[in-house]
């Protein structure tokens, strides 16, 4: 009967770390959304409440910290368990930095001169889809356990450089015609690159969960999160 409760409370525990992180994943997602529609339109009310909600995914991840460490500590779990509960402590970290980054986009909404005239803001957010979406689906994939959604995000990361290179190059020969949108532009790079890192970080998590339902990793793929 004990050896019952005990499994019993285990999976509770970690039903209630994957709430956290999907808790977590869900905040995140809309925090990249409403940052880019901040940004886009002005919308410095918007922006504020983006960067208010970045306390709660921190707060967020705190409880899976506690949580991750009282079940290691108290059920000492074993391969497969191991693996979910590490994952889960690794990937809360990473969110918590998605996070971080839709907050970084939020705070530029205010710096954008002369909005309705600067074009080179209209190809953002399609790049910021792509990233929004690898971040929905690699949660998808951490829920599910999917490892075959989750090589799929890692594929698509190639796609956000992409954009990048592309942007870079179009606001760098922007600024070069349009000096007097030097400000505005090199704005919009600083939003593009915390894009792009946003991806990297939604195909960091898409290894973890690749790794934590087969044990295997996928790639010996540079490690490109940097600090």
């Amino acid at each position: 009967m004990s050896q019952e409760h005990t499994v019993k409370a285990f999976d509770e525990e970690i039903t209630k770390l994957r709430g956290l992180i999907a808790e977590m994943g869900g905040l995140a997602e809309v925090s990249l959304a409403e940052a880019m529609e901040a940004l886009v339109k002005g919308n410095l009310e918007l922006a504020d409440s983006v960067i208010a909600r970045d306390k709660k995914i921190d707060s967020l991840e705190a409880e899976v910290d506690r949580l991750a460490v009282r079940i290691i500590a108290l059920r000492a779990p074993m391969a497969d368990d191991l693996r979910e509960v590490i994952a889960a402590l690794k990937i809360a970290g990473v969110v918590e930095r998605i996070g971080d980054y839709s907050k970084n986009i939020a705070k530029s909404a205010n710096k954008i001169e002369q909005r309705k005239k600067f074009e080179p803001l209209t190809l953002v957010p399609a790049m910021a889809d792509v990233a929004r979406g690898m971040v929905h689906d690699v949660l998808t994939a951490y829920a599910a356990r999917d490892p075959h959604l989750a090589k799929a995000v890692v594929e698509r990361d190639e796609m956000v450089d992409a954009f990048y290179e592309s942007l870079f190059r179009n606001l760098v020969s922007h600024m070069m015609e349009n000096p007097a949108t030097i400000s505005s532009a090199a704005q919009l790079l600083f939003v593009a690159r915390n894009i792009e890192r946003i991806g990297d970080h939604a195909t960091n998590v898409a290894e973890m969960v690749y790794y934590a339902a087969t044990g295997e990793y996928l790639t010996d793929r540079e490690d490109k999160t940097g600090a």
